[in-house]
């Protein structure tokens, strides 16, 4: 499949009164067009600020942004405009994303309303079209975000985000605060509308469980770097780095007899601001040693397969 993203040596600090945080500090990855790339981590990793610098919500301290064969790093605002049709985001809470004082058909109908060149006919049509797309009834197209249940109004966020007919779209922890039952819904919606309009997903996410359901390749992020990147199953199969292990030894099983074991993480977290060069898990590692003071560079350790751990081999 051809490449529609590739990120090149992406950097976002922050200014903080202590010095500068590196919220992203030297990402790379490349997507192909009509896949998913997970991206999990802790809290604070800097996943969702990844997501806001592809998308320009964020701007980007340093590095290159190709999108589709062109630099996407610094377009003006012409170019970005263009961009914010084709690169869309689903955010997390689906009710602080939407105007309260719009109704369902009337926040789907903003971006239409946005871009310009619709007769109010046609951009209600087409919105009813979103509607039916994404499972919204008829009945609620007057409905405000208020009277309708979490499903639904992320139901609404995804027609948003579907109504340019974009390629690339960021869902940032879109089924965090849903109910279980509701998540499985929505993640199958998302994959039949990948299926049928080939869309292209960077799903951010700390649920490893759905990541893995979604995902082609999956990226784990610790403090703003890469320390791993394979495809799904080879990730869950064979992880390399030790904090890819703690992560998903973490994943409950239903079943009391097959109990992993589980890894606790003890030993202080590596301050993001102004950090020093090393290993950034170094301090909460097992298998820490002086060796793990200078930086860690990715290796592909199997095809496909990248990890930032100069111990890999060893564990």
């Amino acid at each position: 499949m051809p490449v529609l993203l590739e990120a090149r040596d992406l950097k976002k600090y922050f200014k903080t009164g202590g010095g500068m945080l590196h919220a992203v500090d030297g990402i790379s990855f490349t997507l192909e067009r009509g896949k998913t790339l997970g991206v999990v981590g802790e809290s604070g990793c800097g996943k969702s600020t990844l997501g806001r610098v592809l998308l320009h919500l964020l701007e980007l301290t340093s590095g290159e942004i190709i999108f589709d064969g062109a630099d996407a790093t610094n377009p003006d605002k012409q170019e970005l405009h263009a961009l914010r049709e084709r690169m869309q985001v689903i955010f997390q809470d689906p009710f602080s994303s939407l105007n309260p004082r719009m109704s369902v058909s009337e926040a789907i109908m903003e971006p239409f309303k946005r871009r310009g060149g619709m007769t109010k006919a046609d951009m209600l049509s087409e919105t009813r079209i979103l509607m039916e797309t994404v499972g919204i009834a008829a009945r609620f197209e007057n409905s405000y975000p208020h009277e309708l249940d979490g499903g639904r109004r992320q139901r609404i966020g995804i027609a948003r985000a579907l109504a340019l007919k974009p390629d690339f779209i960021v869902c940032d922890e879109p089924v965090s605060a849903l109910d279980v039952s509701i998540q499985a819904q929505i993640i199958n919606l998302m994959l039949d509308l990948q299926e049928e309009r080939g869309l292209t997903y960077m799903f951010v996410t700390h649920d490893l469980s759905v990541v893995k359901y979604i995902s082609d390749d999956i990226m784990v992020m610790y403090l703003g770097q890469m320390v791993e990147k394979a495809p799904a199953n080879e990730l869950f199969r064979d992880p390399k780095h030790p904090y890819s292990k703690a992560l998903l030894s973490a994943i409950p099983v239903p079943n009391r007899k097959n109990r992993k074991k589980r890894i606790l993480l003890t030993g202080e977290i590596t301050s993001p601001v102004n950090p020093k060069p090393g290993c950034r898990f170094m301090a909460r590692c097992p298998n820490a040693s002086e060796e793990c003071n200078r930086p860690q560079e990715l290796v592909e350790c199997t095809p496909e397969h990248f990890v930032a751990c100069c111990k890999y081999d060893t564990l």
